[in-house]
């Protein structure tokens, strides 16, 4: 979203609470902690995913870097490379169909080489959550049950710099900034959340919604209120679980945001696409926020977390490509998937939150491998 820069789904929640090596890639020129080579067939999983599902999301990616300069730089992680080796990806990339599974298998096996992220300490496992593109009941005039604001970034800075708290309490009414108004605040805070998402208005018609700035006040995870509360455990702690504990307790749900005094501001935009800050449109389940300061976006990543949220008990392992970032996602081993849009979307992301492992595919050439069979 984003760029939809949504504090991502449960990291922002919670702010942040938390194989068979084939030698060191190339000595990190960036910032990073560096990382493992290691070859495809010691990635867990690598021959049960549909990865030609991923090749959309690699189009979009080649269609960013063939308008960059081709000495633009990289970074891996801490491993440093030129744009330039891309074009050769993206040609072959270009010549595929798409639907032949072997043919996209190959693709990649042939022009990348799986690198292990490693985190600050050297291990290898990190923190994984999802998110997803809301959309919400709304309308242009404030009536019946559409009662709660959507505003765009105020004018005056006074204004601007007004808590939830304030806010809430009708600051900024009348002031002309309200995009439009919403039947459900506990939605609309989450719609903050995500950072971007659409409205149905009642006369039938939808409007985009994207971040576009905030209050300027401290951010303070609700998620942690609940927990230093002791009405929840961390072990307890999702997305999910704050929306139905408002939900359950209505009398303190607004006590609760309030706890959270940063506020986000949107602007509004066509009904289109979500586009991340990759500027292409994100692909359901295939699109990947990142640190951008340790992955660059557009890098394809292999990932390999402990709970799949489709089907619980069962290891979620799947190509993606970073394409996005989010305010809580910091670290090299740490991302947000994007799920898509809608309700079943957002049950996804909700439930995702998982310890796992990743691995970037980085051009063969960055590293000073030839490509087999050319």
């Amino acid at each position: 979203m984003r760029s939809t820069i949504r504090a991502a789904a449960l990291a922002a929640l919670l702010g942040l609470i938390l194989a068979g090596c084939a030698g060191p890639a190339r000595s990190p020129k960036g910032g990073g902690t560096g990382g493992v080579a290691t070859d495809f067939q010691h990635l867990p999983g690598w021959r049960d995913d549909d990865v030609a599902a991923a090749l959309p999301a690699v189009w979009n990616t080649c269609s960013v870097y063939a308008a960059k300069s081709p000495g633009t730089r990289l970074n891996y992680n801490g491993i440093d490379g030129p744009v330039s080796d891309w074009v050769p990806i993206c040609d072959a990339a270009h010549r595929l169909t798409g639907r032949d599974e072997a043919q996209a298998r190959q693709f990649f096996e042939t022009w990348f080489t799986p690198v292990a992220l490693a985190g600050f300490d050297g291990g290898g496992y990190g923190r994984f959550t999802g998110y997803f593109a809301p959309e919400l009941n709304g309308s242009r005039v404030r009536r019946g049950a559409y009662q709660t604001p959507l505003y765009r970034t105020p004018d005056n800075v006074r204004d601007r710099r007004r808590s939830r708290a304030e806010i809430a309490r009708g600051a900024l009414d009348g002031r002309g900034y309200e995009i439009a108004w919403v039947d459900d605040p506990i939605d609309a805070f989450f719609l903050e959340i995500q950072g971007s998402g659409k409205v149905r208005l009642d006369d039938g018609t939808v409007i985009g919604l994207k971040f576009h700035g905030q209050n300027g006040q401290r951010y303070r995870a609700v998620g942690r209120v609940l927990v230093d509360a002791g009405i929840a455990t961390l072990d307890e702690m999702s997305m999910g679980y704050i929306r139905n504990w408002m939900i359950a307790n209505p009398d303190r749900a607004q006590w609760l945001m309030n706890q959270n005094p940063s506020y986000v501001y949107f602007r509004e935009k066509a009904a289109e696409d979500v586009i991340g800050a990759h500027d292409v449109p994100l692909t359901a389940g295939r699109s990947l926020a990142v640190d951008k300061d340790y992955i660059s976006l557009g890098t394809p990543v292999w990932l390999d977390i402990e709970d799949d949220p489709t089907v619980p008990g069962r290891t979620l392992r799947r190509l993606v490509l970073a394409q996005d970032i989010g305010g809580a996602i910091r670290g090299p081993i740490r991302g947000d998937l994007y799920w898509g849009e809608g309700h079943a979307a957002g049950g996804m992301a909700s439930a995702m939150n998982a310890e796992g492992r990743a691995y970037m595919l980085v051009p063969r050439a960055t590293l000073g491998l030839s490509t087999p069979g050319r």
